[in-house]
Parts: structure tokens; sequence; C-alpha cells
């Protein structure tokens, strides 16, 4: 599940639909319309939208909290705010705003000290539909060696970039899908899993695909596929925020009003 405004009964729903993480305010496009400090953000995962004494809680969930900014000292303390909020791990995408002047070295220089300095441990995030460039599998391959690294979520339809990532990874490396309409390719091609958006409207049918993947149901996987990719493709590309919203609200959960200008 994938959301800057986690309500409890999103949290809820995606729990009861098996999903094994959540996603709190991911560092690309929505970031810069989120004001509220990582502990509010955190708050519904931790104050009882999903009980504590739930079997199927400890040890299964991966809270991650989105913590890219422009400057490598705003991602470290940005990074340190969410650890320190209860996140088990943050979500870094590079800085764009310049971009001209994002280097191969400039970018491992970035993600390797905010890697040094994060009390939880780093996935990195290409999005380079926002950025406006693709991390590299060399760069990506230098990166994953560092000890506080421990995958990469891969936002692209380019499924030759995301088998690469999963070539070259390490052990302990864990390569991740951030498109709906490719999740079932992604993962016969090796991801060990997703962080989709429509995961906030239809978490059973993303978790559905996982499992089926997971135990050789090729047919039924794709059979979902099918059925999410149109949803996939609306509540990202098509309508954007307000439609993930919009979504969520007939589908049960609270999206509400997007955020001006949107």
């Amino acid at each position: 599940m994938c959301s800057s405004d986690l309500g409890s009964d999103a949290v809820r729903g995606g729990h009861d639909a098996g999903l094994l993480s959540l996603c709190s305010s991911p560092p690309g496009s929505r970031r810069g319309h989120h004001s509220r400090a990582p502990r509010h953000v955190l708050a519904p995962w931790h104050d009882g939208a999903v009980p504590a004494d739930d079997p199927r809680r400890p040890g299964r969930r991966l809270l991650l909290a989105g913590t890219g900014r422009e400057s490598t000292r705003q991602t470290i303390l940005a990074s340190r705010r969410a650890a320190e909020a209860g996140a088990d791990a943050v979500l870094v995408r590079a800085p764009f705003f310049f971009r001209g002047q994002m280097t191969a070295d400039a970018l491992t220089t970035f993600f390797t000290a905010v890697a040094d300095a994060s009390p939880v441990p780093v996935v990195l995030y290409n999005m380079p539909g926002v950025t406006g460039f693709a991390l590299t599998p060399p760069i990506v391959r230098t990166l994953a060696a560092h000890p506080n690294v421990i995958g990469l979520k891969e936002t692209s339809v380019e499924l030759e970039r995301l088998g690469q990532f999963v070539a070259q990874a390490p052990g302990g490396f864990t390569v991740l899908c951030g498109q709906a309409p490719v999740i079932f390719p992604a993962l016969m091609s090796g991801a060990g899993g997703g962080i989709l958006a429509a995961a906030c409207v239809v978490p059973e049918v993303c978790t559905a695909i996982h499992r089926a993947v997971r135990e050789g149901r090729h047919a039924d996987a794709l059979r979902l596929q099918q059925a999410l990719t149109p949803l996939g493709q609306l509540v990202t590309s098509g309508h954007g925020v307000p439609g993930l919203k919009a979504a969520m609200d007939l589908a049960g959960y609270r999206g509400g009003a997007p955020r001006g200008p949107l």
C-alpha cells in the first residue's frame, strides 16, 4: 500500500488483505503537498488501526516512510525523524531540481551519505517519470553493496531495466515494482514484490497476484493482472492523485479531497 494520507480504515483494509508493507508519504510528486510531521503521518499504524496482538502483525509488515528531499542534509534529517516516529525503513528518491548536475558520482555520493547516516535501512527509489533521469544498473550495483541499502523500488514499465537490477542484486537486496500494470511480469522477472498506488484501492487483488505467482498459478495471476491494469493506469497516469483519492472513497476508504492545485 502506498499513500500520503494514511487513514486507519485504509491501514486496516490493507492489513486484512494481507499486504506485507505500508508506504507512507512516498517521496515523489505528492511529497511537496505534505506538511504533517512523521509522527502524525505514521500514527494510524501505531495507534490501534492494526491490533498489537494480531498474530499476523509481528515481524510481517514493513513500514516505509518516504524521506527524499532536495539536499543530503534534509534527507538525512527526514530519515532520522521517520525512524524516531517508528518507520522500519525509508524510501529515498534522488534530488532532481538540478537534474543536469545529478551525475553518477553525485547520485552515488548522495545515497551513500544518506545510508551512512540513516538509523534504519534505505530503499532506493527510481522514479524517472518525476526526476527526469533513471538510476542506472552500475549506480544501483554500487549502492546495493552498502550494508544499509536493502532494496530498490523501480517505478517504470521498463522491465528490461528491472530485470538487470534483479540479475545483479546481491543477497539481501530486494527489487520492488512500482507500477501496477506490470506487477505480474515484474514478479515473473524476479521482483520480490511491489509498492503500488492501486493497492490503496484494491489491496486484495494486488496480494492475490503476488500469492498466485508464488504458488505457480500463472494463469490466475495473468487474469488478475488483466483486471488490475485499467485501474492501475487510471489512478496514476490517467487521473493522478485526484483519481486515486476518488477511487479510495468509492472503495470505502478515506481518500478525501486532493490538495491544490491538483
